[in-house]
């Protein structure tokens, strides 16, 4: 018999070996009482599909659909469901699931004769995909070697799997059947079809927009949200990825192996320096705009003798802020502009009038951390041509400071503001709209391991994160990792809302970020216990980096935004 410790209720009781997790849960359903239905579980803090069976004493946690790693396996297997429906309907289409937008999924449908998607067409598809929920088909786990792996998505012509798990270096993969549909997964899903009970599907532009339960409340959709202004930055990026074929890890990987690696960083950057200095221009011409609509007083929105812009910069942590606003610095220098920075965290309130999070830590991402009300006095007289003593915060004894640091803004300048909370309108509302320039940031994108398979950019930016805190000693994987779910939540409550208020994104990911990333996270995440609950996050990481080919950085340039993780800047960083 074998000794399960249930780690929800701390209750250990014995099972017949090669019992399954979903053996398990019912044998402590009634005790347990979950909010949400049980959709997936973390056995040695490793998750796993509640059809998983065991043969050695181990540590069990069942999770819903509001965990992290349960609401993966939730989506997953909504995924499959959705493209087991296309092919039923329509054989031999193609199927594309590529960003996370609106709360939901974006898909791309290539139907065989090339059509556009009719809204009978997506009625269709959400008929299918119910009748496959009511009748409760299974998903069914197939372990084989990689070659027989390869050999079945070969004959049915999924190349975008078979350069994936031929460059993948594993001995054995999993692959899933739902009915007479093949597909693969990186991770587990739910048991059958009947798990899958909160869903839409609707019509987003020219694709699909699949909508999945809401993180925090997964009885119910996730709110919609329309993100028309992300949409285009993500249709830019895929146009760009067509162009240098590169649509999944298989495709870089290949690249890599055939010594393209250096000129996929050469072109990336040169993509992303291109942008910048498109930002820039466009700076340099509405400011033009603002000095010939101040020489007519009835139209200036200011009082002051100065025309000048205030450039906003923001985006969520390890979005790479700090280097973009020096980047793009040093070309405004070159449109004639002179710069003028600083950030939001020098107005921090004093450490002891900090808002708490309910655990009792100082809430550093909320607006009220920030002197909002003095930071706009100060940047409206800025504004109106004033001299203003700008504060510096010390980071070491929690208190901000004047130290003589003033600040005037001549005829050439412009004014730069970056920090996690520039875009919210509390910090700028007394200034008018005309006059200020806003700058979204982030890793919006990341390369899809395959068609069906994506990275959430999240993941992105917390292995720069875990990579950049061990470097600096500042913190270790565990606790960068534990630090996370706070992290998102200040995103979703103080970054996003004001995402698409933004005049210009800025994706500051690359396609051969992850195979960068890889030499650093390897030990790095390696070095997380496995008896600790962050495990579960490491090893999940992990998991898809080995997708990766690794590669050097040591091409990487000096003044790259990945400098700013890796190391290795030109820039110097205060902070």
């Amino acid at each position: 018999m074998l000794h399960i410790r249930c780690k929800n209720n701390n209750v250990t009781k014995s099972f017949p070996e090669g019992s399954s997790l979903l053996d398990v849960y019912q044998e402590f359903a009634d005790d347990l009482k979950m909010t949400y239905p049980v959709v997936s579980a973390k056995v040695n803090n490793t998750s796993q599909g509640l059809k998983f069976r065991l043969f050695q004493n181990r540590d069990v946690e069942f999770l819903d659909a509001s965990e992290g790693s349960g609401h993966r396996v939730y989506v997953r297997s909504l995924c499959f469901l959705l493209y087991k429906a296309t092919q039923d309907l329509f054989p031999s289409s193609k199927l594309f699931i590529e960003h996370s937008l609106c709360r939901g999924f974006y898909c791309n449908f290539k139907r065989r004769t090339g059509e556009l998607l009719t809204d009978d067409d997506v009625e269709r598809l959400r008929q299918r995909m119910q009748e496959i929920v009511d009748l409760d088909m299974p998903f069914r786990r197939t372990e084989a070697t990689t070659e027989e792996a390869i050999r079945v998505f070969s004959e049915r012509g999924f190349q975008d799997k078979v350069k994936l798990l031929e460059t993948s270096g594993q001995i054995y993969s999993d692959y899933y059947t739902l009915g007479d549909t093949v597909d693969y997964y990186y991770g587990p899903l739910v048991p059958s079809a009947g798990y899958l009970q909160v869903w839409g599907l609707e019509r987003y532009a020219d694709g699909l927009l699949l909508r999945v339960p809401d993180w925090n409340r997964p009885d119910r959709l996730a709110e919609k949200v329309d993100q028309p202004k992300t949409f285009g930055m993500f249709a830019e990026k895929t146009r760009w990825d067509i162009i240098m074929r590169l649509s999944n890890a298989g495709d870089v990987n290949k690249a890599i192996m055939r010594g393209y690696a250096s000129e996929l960083i050469q072109v990336s950057e040169a993509l992303q320096e291109k942008k910048i200095v498109q930002i820039a221009e466009e700076i340099a011409r509405r400011k033009e705009e603002i000095q010939t609509s101040n020489l007519k007083p009835q139209t200036s929105n200011l009082k002051s003798p100065f025309s000048t812009l205030l450039v906003l910069i923001t985006g969520p942590s390890s979005s790479g802020k700090t280097t973009f606003c020096k980047r793009l610095s040093v070309q405004l220098l070159a449109c004639g502009l002179r710069p003028v920075s600083f950030s939001t965290d020098d107005y921090f309130v004093n450490r002891v009038d900090t808002p708490k999070l309910p655990n009792g830590d100082y809430d550093f991402d909320n607006i009220e951390a920030v002197d909002y009300r003095l930071m706009e006095e100060h940047l409206t007289r800025l504004m109106q041509g004033e001299r203003v003593e700008v504060p510096e915060y010390n980071f070491t004894t929690g208190k901000r400071e004047y130290n003589g640091k003033k600040l005037k803004l001549a005829g050439d300048t412009v004014l730069i503001i970056e920090g996690i909370h520039a875009l919210n309108p509390l910090l700028t509302k007394s200034i008018s709209d005309d006059v200020k320039y806003k700058i979204y940031i982030s890793a919006l994108t990341s390369i899809s391991l395959d068609d069906h398979n994506w990275i959430p950019p999240r993941d992105n930016r917390l292995l720069r994160r875990i990579i950049r805190d061990y470097n600096k000693g500042a913190f270790t994987a565990r606790e960068t990792i534990s630090q996370w779910k706070n992290v998102c939540e200040a995103e979703d409550q103080w970054i996003f809302p004001f995402q698409e208020t933004a005049d210009v994104m800025f994706n500051s990911a690359l396609n051969i970020e992850f195979a960068v990333l890889r030499t650093h996270a390897e030990i790095i995440l390696s070095s997380v216990p496995k008896n600790c609950p962050e495990y579960s996050e490491a090893h999940r990481l992990l998991k898809f980096i080995h997708f990766f080919l690794p590669v050097s950085d040591k091409e990487i340039p000096p003044t790259s935004i990945m400098r700013e993780f890796v190391g290795g800047s030109s820039f110097k960083y205060e902070r």
